[in-house]
Order: structure tokens, then C-alpha cells, then sequence
């Protein structure tokens, strides 16, 4: 009698089990579903859908050409290009960072031939921004003193725009990338330096020459260009049209929340997801950061903002630490758009970091004032107090730049409304939100392991390739 207890009791137990398993499941599905489903409608309703990339043949009319995108990396990774002859696109725009910069602020001619952390040489003003996804900018540059006037690089009916001398001049080219790649080889503090005398036509000519009297880039460019295999002259539409294509190749925009707004609702971590709500929601981060109209999803609204980062420079009075002088009356400030417009309402304007692979950076902001990127999504939560408490050394930048910092009292009168009023999270939002950004946006396909094949054992040109540090 008291075994046949003993199993009914067993028996009950069990099944009470059962009906809580049975109770509890639909409960937890229901979270989930309800999730997926703020999620799901916010992303309709500010018009994401994870398909930006599959766009990029059908925005320039044509397929790629890989024949093309590989003559591009030649030059991309080829000193000849700058005459300097020191320094390369890829010596700023770096494979082992995204196609960004290894620095704070970028460190361009009279390198030591090595790209990452232990670059050293004159710096310039800004932090390089990455090149990867720049198909979809409708500007380029901190200041966006490059840009398609339709507000779609694909379209130049309305031209595009460049500072002098150029203008307006580049507008026949068909997307901004190819208007774009004439400014880098006549960037003096880049990679064309201080010697050679003349204007930029002067410059871009030198390299042309150079290109034509190599054997090598002259039987590349006649496998892509027939006329120069009929025995015409290297121009530089030519040299545009191939580095153009290389960026062109360099789009990595699937990430997991455009595979999770093209259906697929695993693609997120619940974490990334509520991360994700509070992104486009309570954060405010997608005010600027936007993902729809001009923006093309590429979470950046193109346009200019003061978002009161602290002021660093290259040590002042240093001339070997920059080859720039910065602005202000201590040399320590950057002005931002007002050198484009000469506007001072413009003053400690910068454009909006797109985000995506953002996770792939080492530093941040236009300056790379922050060297983490929680740091950094903290930064946006409560900028006047961040500001006030800001310290370089604890920032994690580098030692040149710690020196006296410019002053910050006009950068904060100046700030953006939609910064001035701290956001409060808890620290599980914060959590979740710093795990939407760093992981939700990034694109595996970017990280260096698989970008390294891209750097060439040897160029055309015959010169050394710079020496890239894959950590």
C-alpha cells in the first residue's frame, strides 16, 4: 500500500511538472514574440530592411568589375601613387581596422612604413574615417567638404561638389567614389608631401607619369582600359574609375540586424535586440545615426552636429609632432565645418560617424578622443558631464596626444540640442545597448583575419608594400 502511495505521489509530481513546463513555455515564446514584434515595427516603420547591399549593382547599373577592383588594390597599396613616396591609401585606410585608421589622429607622410599600433610619424587633424561601405555616403570626409548635391552618390545631375580648385569640375564623372579618388595623391600632408612644387593638376600629372613609365601598371591598365592596350596615355578618370572600384568591392553591410529585418529572428540575442529598442527608441541614438532616405541605411544622417568631443592636438610647439597647425589661438582647436565654409556658426561642426563594423575601430569620434567603444556610447548618454571628466590618459590615447587640451567652454555652448539633456540607462540597458553596436552591426566579412588577403605580397611599381600589423 505504501508503494502504490509512493507512485501515485511520483505519478502527480510529475504531472504537475508537466503543466508547469506546459504553463511556463508559451509564457517565455510570448516575451520573445512580443519583442520581435516592437523590434520588427519600429524597423518598418522607419523603413530598414537589411537589403541596402544587394542594392549596389542595381545603383551603378552594371556588375562589378573584378578585373578592375584588383587593379584598384594595386594602386590602393602601391607608394607610387603618393609622392611622397612613403605613404598609401592603405596606409590610413588600413585592412587591419576596417579599411579605418589605426589611430587617433592620422599619421601620414614621413611614416615608419608600419600601419597599426606602432606607426609613428607627423600627425595630421583628424582621424580616418573607414572606407569600407563609402559607396552609400552621399558625403565624405569630417566635414563633408565632398559631396553629391542630390544627396545620392550614385547620381551627379546636380553635380558634385569638392573645395577649390576643383569645384564642381568632377561632376561628369558617373558616382562620387570616382570624383573622389582624384583629391587623396594631391593631399600634401597624406602622401604627396611638401617637395614637389605645383598645384594639384601639377601633382596628379607626376603621378600619372610615373604609372606610365612602368611597364607593369601599363599592361594592368590595358587588360581593363582597351584604349591604353592600343598604346593611349594612363589618365586619371582611369586611376579614378579603379580605386573607385576596389572601395567598391569593400561593401560589408549584412550584418546581423539586416539578416533579422530581412526575417531571419534568430540573426539577434534578445540582449541585442532590446539593445537594439533602445537605439531606436528611448536612446535617441537614430535621431543622428538614422537608417533611412539619404542615409541608406548606413546608420548616419550625413550632416553636421557639435557633439562637444574634448579637443586634442599633437603635442603644440612640437614641429616634428604634426604636420598640421591647428586652429585657434592656443593651436589646439579643430573648427570642423567652418573651414569648409567659412561660416563661424559652422564652428566644431563635424559629420555623423556612420556605424556599421564600428566595433572594428581602435579609437572614435573624428579625433579618436575615445579609445573604447563603451567609452565612447557613454560619451553620447551625458556629454557635459563626460566632458568635464575627461581625461586623456585614462582615455587610453596616445602619449603625443595628452598635451593641453583646447578649450572646451565654446565646443559646450555650442552642443546640440539633442545632447544636452543626459539619457539614463540602467546598467543592463547599457549593456544591451553596447551589445547592439558592437556586435548587431557588425559584418563578420570585415573583420581583419578575412581582410588580410587583400594586402599584396608585392606591387607593380616594384616598391616595398608597407608593413601591416594583423593583431
Amino acid at each position: 500500500m505504501r508503494v502504490q502511495r509512493i507512485g501515485v505521489l511520483a505519478i502527480l509530481v510529475l504531472a504537475a511538472t508537466c503543466v508547469l513546463m506546459i504553463v511556463s513555455q508559451p509564457s517565455a515564446n510570448a516575451g520573445h514574440d512580443l519583442l520581435d514584434q516592437e523590434l520588427t515595427a519600429r524597423l518598418q516603420q522607419l523603413g530598414f530592411t537589411g537589403k541596402i547591399e544587394s542594392t549596389l549593382e542595381q545603383r551603378l547599373g552594371r556588375h562589378l568589375d573584378n578585373k578592375r577592383a584588383d587593379l584598384g588594390r594595386m594602386l590602393w597599396f602601391d607608394t607610387i601613387g603618393g609622392l611622397n613616396n612613403d605613404n598609401t591609401c592603405g596606409g590610413c585606410h588600413s585592412p587591419t581596422n576596417a579599411f579605418g585608421d589605426t589611430q587617433s589622429i592620422a599619421i601620414g607622410i614621413d611614416n615608419n612604413g608600419i600601419v597599426g599600433p606602432h606607426r609613428t610619424g607627423p600627425r595630421n587633424q583628424r582621424r580616418t574615417p573607414m572606407a569600407i561601405n563609402t559607396a552609400f555616403f552621399p558625403t565624405l570626409m569630417w566635414n563633408s567638404r565632398f559631396a553629391s548635391l542630390s544627396g545620392d552618390p550614385f547620381d551627379n545631375n546636380l553635380g558634385f561638389k569638392f573645395p577649390p580648385p576643383e569645384g564642381l569640375t568632377l561632376s561628369y564623372l558617373p558616382q562620387l567614389l570616382d570624383a573622389q579618388a582624384f583629391i587623396p595623391p594631391t593631399e600634401r600632408v597624406e602622401v604627396a608631401g611638401f617637395t614637389f612644387p605645383g598645384n594639384n593638376f601639377a601633382i596628379r600629372a607626376e603621378v600619372l607619369n610615373r604609372l606610365n613609365a612602368v611597364d607593369a601598371y601599363r599592361k594592368l591598365f590595358g587588360e581593363v582600359f582597351p584604349e591604353v592596350k592600343n598604346g593611349a596615355s594612363i589618365n586619371f578618370d582611369m586611376f579614378g574609375q579603379a580605386t573607385a572600384e576596389f572601395e567598391f568591392s569593400l561593401v560589408f553591410a549584412n550584418a546581423p540586424i539586416d539578416q533579422y529585418a530581412r526575417g531571419q529572428k534568430n540573426a539577434l540575442t534578445d540582449d541585442q535586440k532590446k539593445g537594439g529598442l533602445l537605439f531606436f527608441g528611448r536612446a535617441g541614438c537614430v535621431e543622428c545615426h538614422k537608417v533611412s532616405g539619404q542615409s541608406s541605411e548606413m546608420f548616419s544622417d550625413f550632416t553636421q552636429h557639435v557633439i562637444g568631443i574634448p579637443q586634442i592636438a599633437p603635442s603644440v610647439g612640437d614641429p616634428t609632432a604634426g604636420n598640421v597647425t591647428f586652429d585657434g589661438p592656443g593651436q589646439n582647436e579643430d573648427f570642423g565645418l567652418e573651414q569648409v565654409t567659412g561660416d563661424p556658426n559652422d564652428r566644431y561642426k563635424f559629420r555623423t560617424s556612420p556605424l556599421r563594423n564600428v566595433a572594428l575601430q581602435p579609437t572614435f569620434f573624428h579625433n579618436g578622443a575615445f579609445t573604447r567603444l563603451e567609452d565612447a556610447i557613454r560619451y553620447h548618454l551625458n556629454a557635459v558631464a563626460s566632458v568635464n571628466s575627461y581625461d586623456p590618459v585614462a582615455a587610453g590615447v596616445a602619449a603625443d596626444l595628452t598635451g593641453p587640451m583646447g578649450p572646451m567652454a565654446p565646443v559646450l555652448a555650442r552642443i546640440d540640442p539633442l545632447l544636452a539633456n543626459p539619457v539614463y540607462l540602467s546598467d543592463e540597458e547599457f549593456r544591451q545597448l553596447l551589445s547592439f553596436v558592437r556586435n548587431g552591426l557588425l559584418d563578420p566579412r570585415a573583420r581583419p583575419e578575412n581582410l588580410r588577403k587583400l594586402v599584396p605580397k608585392s606591387v607593380p611599381s616594384a616598391k616595398p608594400v608597407l608593413i601591416f600589423e594583423f593583431q
